[in-house]
């Protein structure tokens, strides 16, 4: 029979095993989304600047489109950002400070995110409503689609956020930005 240490050991390193997977299938499903709508932009700027430079007839829904787009690229984003450093951080100060207190400071900025985010659901999810009442002018669609990017966005920034707080805990991860090779 195994010790209980030894078991310990055993759910840890599954639990370990499993943040780790969630936290790459949720990387790579947030990188596809912002991908899609990047591609979007790219498209309906391209067909704008064709019609307005006279080679097809211009269309009026490319720009509403590309604002759309922007919003879910930013949505879909935001965790990415988050996970990479981008999003706006000061540091200087709380990285500078002697022991344990830059990776404490670390622990309670992505604790503190991840409430926030999750508090601003139910808000979002009201805001999200409300376009179920308005459409586009140029695209025709129901504005739920657009505004649910703001729902899309907390959800996606407080799931980052709890997958860091989670990762500090258990240890696979000290809370700083993931660096791409070619950043570093």
């Amino acid at each position: 029979m195994a010790s209980p240490v030894a078991l310990f050991n055993l759910c840890r390193s599954g639990m370990k095993r499993l943040i780790s997977t969630f936290t790459s299938a949720l990387t790579l499903i947030a990188r596809g989304a912002t991908g899609a709508a990047f591609m979007v932009i790219i498209i309906a700027v391209v067909i704008q600047l064709l019609g307005r430079s006279g080679v097809i007839a211009p269309l009026i829904w490319t720009e509403e489109l590309t604002r759309f787009a922007l919003l879910w690229l930013a949505a879909c984003g935001a965790g990415l950002a988050l996970q990479s450093g981008d999003l706006v951080n000061v540091d200087i100060v709380s990285e500078a400070l002697p022991g344990n207190w830059p990776w404490r400071l670390r622990m309670l900025g992505a604790a503190g995110t991840a409430i926030f985010a999750f508090a601003l659901i139910s808000p979002a999810l009201f805001f999200t409503q409300i376009g179920t009442r308005q459409t586009a002018p140029a695209l025709g669609i129901h504005m739920n689609w657009v505004h649910v990017t703001s729902l899309v966005a907390l959800v996606v920034l407080g799931l980052f956020a709890t997958l860091r707080v989670i990762g500090m805990i258990t240890g696979t991860q000290d809370g700083l930005p993931l660096r791409q090779s070619e950043e570093t």
